[in-house]
């Protein structure tokens, strides 16, 4: 994991740390090109040139940005989705690893 990002998630619960690390791997899983990682606008970001997907933490939940989300709106209907169009995944959800895989092939491309 990048260093920055490693620094930026300290300040969260051990609980928001494991959920962004297992929805990391699953980036990692879901598609063969080469993913970058960094902080944008101080917020973690893995990208494959100008496609990105941002996970972004917060005290019970983490909010992931992809523009492929809003294709999989009525496979997640459990799930909140922000007027952003940003998915929100909290503490007590559970990943759906099937859709995520398909919205981040998506998004990073392959």
């Amino acid at each position: 994991m990048n260093e920055q990002i490693k620094a930026y998630l300290e300040k969260y619960p051990q609980e928001i740390i494991a959920t962004f690390t297992s929805l990391r791997k699953l980036i990692y899983d879901s598609v063969s090109v080469a993913i970058e990682e960094a902080l944008w606008a101080k917020l973690p970001s893995f990208n494959n040139g100008e496609k990105f997907v941002r996970l972004i933490p917060f005290k019970d939940h983490i909010n992931i940005e992809a523009t492929a989300i809003i294709n999989h709106k009525e496979k997640l209907s459990g799930y909140k989705i922000t007027p952003k169009g940003m998915l929100q995944i909290y503490l007590k959800d559970e990943i759906p690893c099937d859709v995520l895989k398909e919205i981040f092939k998506e998004t990073l491309g392959e």
